[in-house]
């Protein structure tokens, strides 16, 4: 079943056409993979889907929605979830208040409740102290909670990130370039992890450049070459197509 939907969607910058004419579909259960050179807008589509640029053309619909040119904020909240290439992680706070922050709703956030309803507030952070804790659990960074986030790995960073992003409650994740930057030792753990989340029901889009981690984690491949879809299909079928094979692996 598709969950978002790219419906004929355009994209321009100052005359320069970054999107053509895109549509894409996105499942529950699945991992989807946008591959293609640099500059080949997979960027762009991310940053459409999320509401961060609008599109000139062409409509985005989640769960049967219309979210076109809805802000960032309403597109989290409806359950996109998205991880920046730069992990963007708060480095002075624990890992564990990392994860504490991405809570939506907090009691504690308002001072006026915080006072008034206290008990609420403790009930919540308890709550969410245990859920904290579950999240690092299933990354495998259970036992760096009380560490600075500054002091883990790259690689350790990009898990302490996914795991925020599942705070917020998200079914559908956007992952920009997930295994870049991380140590090869780690990259099959990120990809395990990759794995099991789609397992679990959720749908997840990534932008990847290692072709490895492409056809070891992802169940459908679109290539993207100058704004426009140029292939799509199964990782190995799109990877096997004679024009992707010559402009894009240079075979």
């Amino acid at each position: 079943m598709s969950v978002l939907v790219l419906d004929h969607v355009s994209k321009a910058f100052d005359g320069i056409q970054a999107v053509k004419d895109v549509s894409l579909t996105f499942e529950h259960n699945a991992v989807t993979a946008l591959i293609g050179p640099n500059g080949a807008g997979k960027t762009t589509l991310f940053n459409l889907i999320c509401g961060f640029v609008h599109p000139d053309e062409g409509a985005i619909y989640y769960r049967g929605k219309n979210i076109t040119g809805l802000p960032p904020w309403r597109v989290t909240r409806m359950g996109i979830g998205r991880l920046f290439q730069d992990v963007h992680l708060f480095d002075r706070l624990t890992v564990r208040e990392n994860i504490l922050t991405a809570f939506q709703n907090q009691t504690g956030e308002n001072p006026l409740k915080a006072v008034l309803l206290r008990r609420r507030m403790l009930r919540e952070e308890r709550s969410h102290n245990r859920r904290a804790l579950e999240l690092l659990d299933f990354v495998g960074l259970a036992d760096k909670a009380d560490d600075l986030a500054e002091n883990l790995s790259y690689g350790q960073q990009k898990l302490l990130a996914v795991a925020r992003v599942l705070a917020v409650d998200a079914d559908t994740l956007l992952l920009d370039e997930p295994t870049a930057g991380v140590s090869p030792a780690l990259i099959p753990d990120l990809l395990d992890l990759i794995r099991k989340l789609a397992t679990s029901g959720k749908a997840i889009a990534l932008i990847e450049h290692n072709m490895n981690a492409v056809t070891n984690s992802a169940d459908r491949a679109y290539y993207i070459a100058d704004g426009e879809v140029v292939s799509h299909g199964s990782p190995n079928e799109v990877l096997g197509n004679p024009t992707v094979r010559m402009h894009y692996i240079g075979i």
